[in-house]
């Protein structure tokens, strides 16, 4: 049985027509105690979610949903290291590369070993690097550090190498690359001195087609630079499942760090995926970093599910997609320092739950992932706000800020802040036409004139939001951050029945590319692509 089928889906569904009236100004007015009872914390993170349209009772039966979605099982099983990636035959363990003990999962299939070992060379590494003990050319200080990957070999790491750059080592500098456009790459390099720069080229099969590009131009710009006397093992470090390819490449056996294949790439951030990371903020940031990841994981596995932030989460998006009807999720940071976090969980979300076939390969009888979107949100207010205020959409938004500025001015963050929570206030409860005309009023507007313009002033509201209010941008703090929404996509993916940690959809688009690319020298191949391919290969060698 789908869980569309079961009672309490039905419940909701009964219970969203009870509800569908209902304002958020009326949610407010009838309960004073509701921010206090809509709200979760953990740790150093506070979790709003008053905002939402919803009520204690609809927690309550999204619960039950879980527990009929049997998501108590689905966590052990993950935990265990079954192979819930069916459709890969892999478990999922991202979760044992922040933990700092063995064994896990068990004693019969324990990974801690390997992981252990590999967190220790990333450290030894790292601190050489730091330290200035990693030699270039002619024994020249390695000064720049040069991450080059695609998908979760680059956005998790870039994200986070930008949200803890006030802990970043002074002189060390640490860029991404992971575009094909030459626009990306081409510029970096003008800026680079070959003699002290280190690529880290990081691919689990060594194969990927953009990350691959890159390397090779890398490794072209420092023998054209260098000459045949440069030694290239002094420019290179790899992350990838296939040394041996690595080898092939030029890099030194000791400098390729292993990723397993049960590491799904968007999910690897905490692996040897992050060593430009661990370079950048030192290992014992990365270890914290690691440690607010395995509180959260504790937190998702122990918790009672009504006290469960990655749980309620889950739920909540589950509701405004299934039931409100939502089709999108904006994500907005009010920190400079997490510009890249709407990225980051655009893949997060839509690679992992953007299926419509379920775990048993059933057509799925309901929406899944939500279209993630978002920008930071200082800037959004001045840009697509509007939309979200007047445009007729339901439109489910993500507030995160930090207490505490990792830069600090005088005056800035309150000014941020209050952005912020004025932002989240006007989109619940907007300004009634009875308001709009009463302020006019005020300010002596002609009647004539109010007439013409109560209607272009008035805001239905009843926008859902949840707002996340950091402390302050620490190691530890963005770990559980960013563990809690890795969890928050699993718990939806238990309640929908679909896989997600497989990704097909990026595979097909991969292997069309491949065919693609020698069309462009030879135009006998095209001929087995569809008509309009073929007029785009034509245009472009013409």
């Amino acid at each position: 049985m789908t869980i569309t089928a079961s009672r309490t889906w039905a419940d909701l569904c009964a219970h969203r027509q009870e509800m569908e009236k209902t304002h958020l100004r009326d949610l407010f007015a009838g309960d004073p105690e509701r921010a206090g009872s809509l709200s979760l914390s953990f740790d150093d993170i506070l979790y709003d979610f008053s905002k939402q349209r919803l009520t204690r009772e609809t927690l309550g039966r999204l619960v039950k949903l879980a527990g009929e979605a049997f998501l108590p099982e689905w966590i052990e099983r993950m935990f265990a290291g079954d192979r819930i990636n069916v459709s890969e035959g892999r478990s999922v363990l991202h979760v044992a590369l922040r933990r700092f003990s063995a064994p896990f999962p068990n004693g019969q299939f324990d990974v801690m070993a390997d992981v252990l070992a590999t967190r220790k060379r990333m450290a030894e590494f790292a601190e050489l690097l730091r330290a200035g003990k990693c030699h270039g050319h002619h024994g020249m200080a390695i000064r720049d550090v040069v991450n080059i990957g695609i998908g979760g070999s680059d956005l998790g790491p870039k994200m986070m190498n930008q949200a803890l750059r006030a802990f970043a080592h002074p002189t060390l500098r640490v860029h991404y690359v992971s575009n094909l456009d030459g626009a990306q790459l081409a510029p970096l390099l003008q800026t680079l001195d070959p003699r002290t720069t280190l690529f880290i080229v990081v691919s689990k099969t060594f194969t990927t087609q953009e990350t691959m590009v890159n390397a090779e131009t890398a490794r072209n710009w420092l023998k054209s630079n260098l000459g045949d006397e440069v030694n290239l093992a002094n420019h290179f470090a790899a992350v990838s499942s296939r040394p041996e390819r690595a080898a092939a490449f030029g890099v030194s056996r000791d400098r390729v760090f292993p990723i397993w294949d049960w590491v799904g790439g968007r999910y690897s951030l905490w692996s040897a995926v992050g060593l430009a990371l661990m370079i950048a903020i030192g290992p014992h940031a990365f270890d914290e970093m690691l440690r607010g990841a395995e509180r959260m994981d504790e937190h998702f596995r122990t918790a009672p599910f009504a006290q469960n932030l990655p749980v309620i989460m889950g739920l909540i998006g589950i509701w405004n997609t299934n039931f409100l009807g939502a089709t999108t999720n904006a994500v907005l940071p009010y920190n400079e320092s997490l510009k890249y976090l709407p990225s980051f969980l655009q893949q997060l979300e839509m690679e992992s739950n953007g299926k419509s076939v379920s775990i048993a390969g059933d057509p799925v009888d309901c929406a899944t992932c939500p279209i993630v979107w978002g920008e930071l949100g200082n800037n959004g207010q001045h840009a697509f706000f509007q939309l979200l205020h007047q445009g007729g959409r339901i439109v489910p938004c993500d507030f995160i800020a930090s207490v505490r500025s990792d830069y600090p001015l005088p005056g800035h963050q309150e000014a941020l802040l209050s952005n912020c929570f004025a932002q989240s206030s006007a989109l619940a409860f907007g300004k009634t036409e009875s308001e709009v005309r009463e302020s006019m009023e005020k300010e002596s507007v002609a009647p004539e004139e109010v007439a013409d313009l109560l209607p272009h002033r008035v805001f239905a509201g009843n926008q859902p939001s949840s707002t996340l209010l950091l402390k302050t941008l620490a190691p530890g703090t963005l770990g559980s951050l960013v563990a809690l929404y890795e969890h928050k996509v699993f718990v939806q993916g238990a309640v929908w029945g679909i896989n997600s940690f497989d990704q097909w959809g990026v595979e097909l688009g991969k292997a069309v590319a491949s065919r693609i690319l020698p069309a462009f020298d030879d135009p006998a191949l095209a001929s087995a692509f569809d008509g309009s391919t073929q007029a785009l290969l034509a245009y472009c060698r013409k």
